[in-house]
């Protein structure tokens, strides 16, 4: 066979082959893509516990807790239009058997977009608001205000953060 013979055989091949391909018979099937995403909240503080140190109350006023500062994380999934909310409320007063440190005697600054400060209560107090779905980063500094009223002991109390996306 000839090599002009061969090239132009080789030419209609591939011509019959793409001219075939056009023939195919074809389906076509859609599929739908679906995703639940639901409210949620999720609140991550640096620490489980803050500390007070003892000092006197005529140098230090104002005793700042030794974890100072403590990092605050908020994640919530919500409406674009709605608000996420972090609040703070103490089960009580600062207590060591009957001695007693008023809980407003706590207080805190905050730095981080939508963070608070505050005074602690007993009643919920705002920390931080949002709106929106989105992960917040933050700093919370607490602080003792500091007397020479209160009685020799360890005090304690519990305090509950509550991260709200509804």
């Amino acid at each position: 066979m000839k090599r002009t013979t061969f090239v132009s055989l080789l030419v209609v091949a591939c011509l019959l082959c793409a001219g075939m391909a056009s023939w195919a018979a074809t389906d076509q099937q859609t599929l739908t893509v679906n995703a639940q995403v639901l409210d949620k909240a999720k609140l991550t503080l640096g620490v489980a516990a803050i500390n007070f140190p003892d000092a006197d109350p005529d140098g230090t006023p104002s005793i700042g807790a030794s974890e100072n500062p403590v990092s605050v994380t908020v994640k919530a999934h919500t409406g674009s239009a709605s608000v996420v909310s972090l609040t703070v409320q103490a089960s009580g007063d600062l207590e060591a058997g009957s001695s007693v440190i008023p809980i407003t005697n706590v207080t805190w600054t905050a730095n981080g977009a939508g963070f608070v400060g505050g005074t602690m209560d007993t009643a919920p107090v705002a920390a931080g608001s949002w709106t929106g779905s989105g992960q917040r980063s933050g700093q919370f500094q607490y602080f003792l205000s500091n007397s020479w009223s209160y009685q020799t002991g360890d005090y304690s109390q519990t305090v509950v953060y509550t991260l709200t996306a509804p």
